[in-house]
């Protein structure tokens, strides 16, 4: 299996109206598409969100998880949006089992639901909800390296047909979202990201880690709030020996947002 860094959008934003009407059109469509290019159905997979952050790593534990609908102010039937995919409490252990293995301290928590940056794009994607999905969570150390490395302990589970996604956004600060002078900031930004992904493996790695120094780099992901990059770390550490490639972008509330695979 590819690992897929992709944007899950603003909050239930596939399912709702949006001035223009169009604003969500091209991302919709882009993870609608995105399945058709694995190879063949994945046997589950495994969602790095960037809604759960843990001060140790955490894996959804149960076996049907209930849904987290962790937006606010949005409209009343984005409230009712269901994704009942099961679980898979076997993998999580032995996903915990191997990280240890790895020296990664990491737990179970059986009373964890799915949150929206697990759930959204997943109606898009795979809306048939038959693929059992596990959580994974950050670690509160909001720390690249750290985050790379959990993807390198994980990496093994792709040749079990395991699918690997880390759900963010390229760009994510709040204040930027809507205003035109961000466009530029976000761009360039953007640019550095997809020549990095691009790179060879080494290169990618090590500017992946020092990603803060980037250009823009803390203008679209402020200090403390870079948990929407980070699954692109757990993802791409997840395919460290492989290409990176930029799959798609789009000029979304005056920023750029990007999605990236590995294989």
């Amino acid at each position: 299996m590819p690992t897929w860094f992709i944007p899950h959008g603003a909050g239930p934003c596939f399912f709702m109206d949006w001035n223009p009407s169009d604003t969500w059109d091209k991302t919709g469509k882009f993870l609608k598409d995105l399945p058709s290019t694995l190879p063949t159905k994945p046997k589950a997979i495994l969602m790095i969100s960037a809604h759960w952050i843990q001060p140790t790593i955490s894996l959804t534990g149960a076996q049907n998880p209930e849904l987290i609908y962790d937006y606010h102010g949005f409209p009343a039937h984005t409230y009712d949006l269901q994704y009942p995919t099961k679980g898979d409490p076997a993998l999580a252990k032995e996903i915990i089992e191997t990280l240890a293995s790895s020296q990664i301290k990491a737990k179970l928590d059986a009373s964890r639901g799915f949150d929206h940056g697990m759930f959204i794009p997943m109606l898009m994607m795979f809306p048939k909800a038959d693929i059992p999905v596990i959580q994974l969570s950050l670690h509160n150390n909001l720390d690249p390296q750290t985050h790379f490395n959990l993807g390198v302990a994980l990496e093994k589970f792709r040749d079990q047909g395991v699918l690997i996604i880390g759900s963010g956004m390229s760009f994510h600060n709040m204040r930027g979202y809507g205003q035109p002078a961000f466009g530029p900031i976000s761009d360039e930004f953007d640019e550095w990201l997809a020549k990095t992904v691009e790179s060879d493996p080494v290169t990618r790695k090590q500017s992946l880690i020092d990603w803060a120094n980037a250009p823009s780099a803390r203008l679209c992901h402020p200090p403390g709030q870079e948990e929407h990059l980070l699954p692109l770390m757990v993802v791409a550490g997840a395919a460290s020996k492989e290409k990176g490639y930029k799959v798609f972008t789009d000029r979304v509330l005056e920023t750029s947002i990007s999605a990236f695979v590995f294989r």
